[in-house]
């Protein structure tokens, strides 16, 4: 071993001599990762190799500069000194310092915060500064009193906030909370954010203060880190101290607001998402992001919404995304309703019905009042993109039930419409389907073009 280490030595010396860096990271990663730190051979020489390692840190490109760090933290305590002469180094390269910072971030050492926390205070480069920042957040609790200090400079709070963002642990909700009431937004937007991630009980009432915070960053950080305790929704009556922030004069607060709602899983909020859905007023960006709120709800009523909306509204991009979200259903008790509210849609391709608007979909019972009524076909069965959106669907939510109506798309005109049929019956159980297929492929009863889908079909299975 000793032979093998005083060998690698005098190849590396050889490599740095000769400027070939590759070689001279491999030589340095053998001797310092392979064979240990603490190896007495490596002991004696450490001096040594921590100058062939600083030289290979400033010579090196960015690739071998990130390889070299590793080697850097590895060489113990002996490698703050210099680190931190090259981040005080005001004329040294930029990406040199830029190592240096972020090296410095992995020893958790108070010389090294110490450096940090100087820079963070005196220097001009704000881009350096904030991978200051990052590398100070990344040493955990033991950078959090100085953090704190930060926070009393409004030049550096800022900086320090989002340090403390960075390490999670309950001992920064104390400095945190000091700043939520900050002048500058994007502080308590950030201290907001951090706070969230808390099960404390000094958080909540920060949250719901924040909601009619005067900056659109703020409130939509509180909303967010109030879905996050769905539990406490009876015990704040969030659903009412929500429902207002769904109309928000900032559109990003308000897709926020939908977020939480479906968050908190309840009938009463479907009914609030809903409503936002089906105003005139709503854009079409945030009735997409209601959509899909609407689907997270994960109730039957929330699918039942979905339905009315699908029926009421005149937007192809509303249908596709309704249609799209339906096959992402995952509960089981879900998956059936979920199908039907889409086999009704295709049953309108060849009777010209739909059943009635918000028709349960629960235990339903054979009666005048759940009988279709006739209509003419939904728009939506005109429109090649939803038709395949459905297959793709039905395909996802795996419904025997199924089989059929996909199989009638086979013969539509459309080329892609008919693919991704095949493709959603070979997801359902597909010796039933084949079998169904192959009877159907000698059935002169067909048309012409379903009896062409079901032999590409079968040619595809």
């Amino acid at each position: 071993m000793v032979s093998n280490i005083k060998q690698l030595l005098v190849q590396a010396e050889a490599a740095h001599n000769a400027a070939d860096w590759s070689s001279l990271i491999q030589y340095l990663q053998q001797l310092i990762l392979g064979a240990g730190s603490e190896h007495p051979e490596i002991v004696k020489n450490r001096e040594y190799l921590l100058k062939l390692t600083l030289s290979m840190l400033e010579m090196g490109d960015f690739q071998q500069r990130w390889e070299i760090t590793k080697v850097l933290t590895n060489l113990g305590n002996i490698a703050i000194p210099p680190l931190v002469e090259i981040l005080e180094d005001e004329d040294a390269e930029e990406e040199l310092r830029w190592y240096a910072a972020r090296t410095l971030g992995e020893f958790k050492h108070p010389e090294a915060i110490a450096s940090i926390v100087e820079l963070l205070k005196n220097d001009r480069d704000e881009e350096l500064k904030a991978i200051a920042a990052t590398a100070l957040g990344q040493m955990g609790t033991v950078a959090i009193a100085s953090l704190t200090e930060l926070l009393l400079d409004e030049n550096t709070r800022l900086l320090a906030v989002r340090s403390l963002c960075c390490i999670r642990q309950p001992e920064t909700i104390t400095p945190l909370l000091s700043v939520v009431q900050d002048p500058q937004a994007a502080i308590r937007a950030a201290a907001i954010e951090a706070l969230s991630s808390f099960h404390d009980e000094r958080v909540p009432p920060v949250l719901l203060k924040a909601l009619d915070d005067t900056a659109a960053t703020v409130r939509r950080a509180a909303l967010l880190g109030l879905g996050f305790r769905p539990d406490l929704h009876q015990a704040l009556d969030l659903i009412t101290r929500l429902q207002p922030k769904l109309y928000d004069f900032n559109l990003d607060v308000r897709c926020a607001a939908a977020v939480t709602l479906s968050r908190i899983g309840s009938d009463d909020a479907a009914k609030h998402l809903f409503d936002l859905l089906i105003s005139p007023q709503t854009p079409i960006t945030l009735q997409l992001e209601t959509i899909r709120a609407l689907s997270w709800v994960g109730t039957l009523s929330s699918l039942e919404y979905l339905q009315e909306a699908l029926n009421q509204s005149t937007s192809e991009t509303v249908w596709q995304e309704i249609v799209t979200v339906l096959g992402r259903v995952q509960k089981s008790q879900l998956t059936t309703p979920a199908t039907e509210i889409l086999l009704q849609i295709l049953r309108c391709l060849s009777c010209g019905t739909l059943p009635e608007r918000r028709a349960s979909l629960r235990s339903r019972s054979v009666s005048q009042t759940d009988a279709p009524r006739t209509l003419t076909h939904h728009p939506a069965t005109e429109i090649s993109s939803i038709k395949s959106a459905i297959a793709l669907s039905l395909g996802q939510l795996g419904e025997m039930q199924a089989i059929e109506p996909l199989i009638s798309l086979l013969g539509d005109s459309n080329a892609s419409v008919r693919l991704h049929a095949i493709a959603a019956l070979k997801n359902l159980d597909g010796e039933a389907t084949h079998q169904q297929l192959q009877q159907l492929a000698n059935n002169d009863a067909i048309t012409p073009d379903l009896k062409q889908g079901i032999a590409i079909a079968l040619a595809e299975w």
